[in-house]
């Protein structure tokens, strides 16, 4: 059996962009149990309302929902369970100083598998204000409308 190489997508929290600006990324690996490898290798998670912490020195992962494996037995795993993140000491300790300045979240973007291992895209972010979400709406729709204008000037 040939070992799985590059970078394969699980699932993605989109909206997290949108409500938050990332000012740093960092990818993270994660303890799991084996059924929950099994899920996530069929694809199946979702990032929706879920969060990263820092206590004791310790990153955790919490509200992600990686459903049961469906042909698991007695040993499957909780769906919403807190889930521990692999990180340096150095990053878990720049991490755990930034969330404490005000405003300052660890948002997890992206659930992946590199070169077989599961991993966590995290972002240290900064909430959105309700205007700022607003004028990032507008500047994307007015790219578009911009591209479409030059596509359609191009094609004639």
């Amino acid at each position: 059996m040939a070992k799985e190489t590059g970078r394969k997508l699980v699932a993605s929290n989109r909206k997290a962009r949108h409500d938050y600006i990332i000012e740093d990324v960092f990818e993270a690996g994660i303890v799991l149990m084996g059924t929950e490898v099994k899920a996530l290798r069929a694809g199946r998670a979702s990032l929706v309302d879920s969060w990263c912490e820092v206590e004791n020195g310790e990153a955790w992962l919490e509200g992600v929902h990686i459903p049961e494996y469906a042909q698991g037995t007695w040993t499957n795993h909780a769906p919403r369970r807190k889930r521990k993140l692999l990180l340096h000491r150095t990053e878990i300790d720049r991490l755990e100083s930034k969330t404490r300045e005000k405003g300052q979240t660890i948002v997890p973007l992206a659930l992946f598998f590199v070169d077989g291992r599961a991993k966590v895209e995290i972002a240290l972010a900064r909430g959105k204000k309700e205007y700022d979400k607003r004028q990032a709406l507008r500047e994307r729709q007015d790219n578009l409308e911009s591209q479409r204008a030059i596509r359609e000037k191009r094609d004639r």
